[in-house]
């Protein structure tokens, strides 16, 4: 009887133990897939008319093919790459096997024309007006009676934009206001524009404890605050921020109607310290005199835009190649900002690079290592954003982010992002 006990357990300690091994391959089969998978990016950007090298050390194979042609060549990415590239706006596809068996990704490659940015690194005042009125709350009120009332509920919801009301154009609350508050108390006709579309709503305003009539939503028509511009092209156009201006109450993309750029000047700075984002505070006049250019599109890359005929100021720099990301390496960079006067360039260490990272906005990893901006900002704070990173003579990316716990580090965008959008 002990025997047959004894043969029981010994069965069951092999079958554990062949569990174990087993799910112990798979889990490195698994680690060892995604390692590779995040080596290779999904797109890579290549320039144009030119000798480019892309080295990402995968054992990984695929044919190249241009969707519009038959034939494919055979890349092979355990070894670096040379492509001679042709024209821009060239697109290929290229499906990556591991070992030449397992599914890895499917793979862009963009050709694209070379280019030379003017990095700028200077504070600027924003203001952009929304595309109609956006919705970020649901309210109450007290009616008659003491009764809560919230005619909105159910009908608006945050992120919708009021585009018109009986069939006026409203371009600020304080005309919606005035045409709800004017109104006869009837159901009015919202056209609002929701997920990229428009829809018509009926909805009945309410009269508050005073008799006002409301509707019980909390609405904003603009956004202001200060940021970094990263870059100038050649023909006046700017990038800045490396990512968008979202709504501070819901977070959603903002979607602009107008905007501008405004000079401004640093009057204090908020050191920032771990647990504690620091900020730069700008001076600004929002006059037309003090106008810098206007911005056209706010994007999850940046915000971009013109610079104003009249600012040639800010244009008296050096224009550089830029840097594709499979250019980037970890060590030594520099930022550039302007925040004691002129553009100053300050020492950082690149400390990762993620190619494949899904927020587009974090691909860098960057420590700031330079005494005098510790010393004045405590490393990265809010209004950094947009501060041009250079490598090798190359603009490579822009800061976006502080890591909240390690106020002398923070991410950036890859440049590559924010000028192909």
């Amino acid at each position: 009887m002990n025997f047959l006990n004894d043969e029981k357990r010994r069965r069951s300690y092999r079958y554990f133990l062949c569990v174990l091994l087993f799910s112990g391959i798979i889990a490195i089969a698994i680690s060892t897939w995604y390692m590779y998978f995040s080596r290779v990016p999904s797109t890579i950007k290549l320039r144009a008319d030119a000798h480019e090298t892309v080295d990402f050390n995968v054992p990984a194979t695929g044919d190249i093919v241009k969707e519009a042609f038959s034939g494919s060549v055979k890349l092979d990415l355990s070894r670096p790459v040379i492509f001679k590239t042709g024209i821009s706006n060239n697109n290929y596809i290229v499906d990556l096997k591991l070992f030449g068996i397992i599914p890895l990704k499917s793979v862009q490659i963009d050709i694209i024309n070379d280019t030379k940015l003017m990095p700028a690194g200077i504070p600027i005042g924003i203001y952009v007006k929304t595309k109609g009125i956006l919705v970020v709350g649901i309210g109450e009120f007290e009616g008659e009676g003491g009764k809560i009332l919230s005619p909105g509920k159910y009908i608006l919801q945050p992120g919708d934009y009021i585009l018109s009301i009986n069939g006026e154009e409203v371009k600020d609350k304080a005309r919606m206001i005035e045409i709800i508050t004017n109104g006869d108390g009837e159901a009015m006709v919202f056209v609002i524009e929701r997920d990229e579309e428009e829809i018509e709503l009926k909805l009945k305003p309410e009269q508050n404890k005073n008799g006002e009539l409301k509707i019980g939503v909390w609405v904003r028509d603009n956004a202001q605050g200060v940021g970094t511009m990263t870059y100038i092209k050649e023909d006046g156009t700017f990038g800045a921020l490396g990512h968008g201006i979202n709504d501070i109450d819901i977070s959603t993309l903002m979607i602009l109607d107008s905007g501008s750029l405004y000079r401004t000047d640093i009057i204090n700075i908020t050191r920032g310290v771990n647990g504690a984002p620091g900020e730069l505070t700008g001076f600004i006049e929002y006059n037309e005199q003090n106008v810098l250019g206007e911005i056209t599109d706010n994007t999850p890359y940046g915000i971009f835009g013109s610079i104003n005929v009249n600012s040639k100021a800010i244009r008296d720099g050096e224009f550089i190649p830029i840097g594709l990301k499979q250019d980037i390496r970890k060590g030594p960079a520099k930022i550039i900002l302007s925040i004691i006067g002129e553009p100053t360039s300050y020492d950082v260490e690149i400390t990762e690079i993620f190619l494949d990272n899904d927020n587009v906005n974090r691909g860098i990893v960057l420590k700031i290592t330079d005494p005098a901006l510790l010393s004045l900002t405590g490393g990265i704070v809010q209004g950094m954003s947009g501060s041009p990173i250079i490598q090798d003579n190359k603009l490579i990316g822009a800061i976006t982010h502080v890591l909240v716990q390690d106020s002398t580090s923070g991410y950036g965008i890859f440049i590559e992002n924010m000028i192909i959008r």
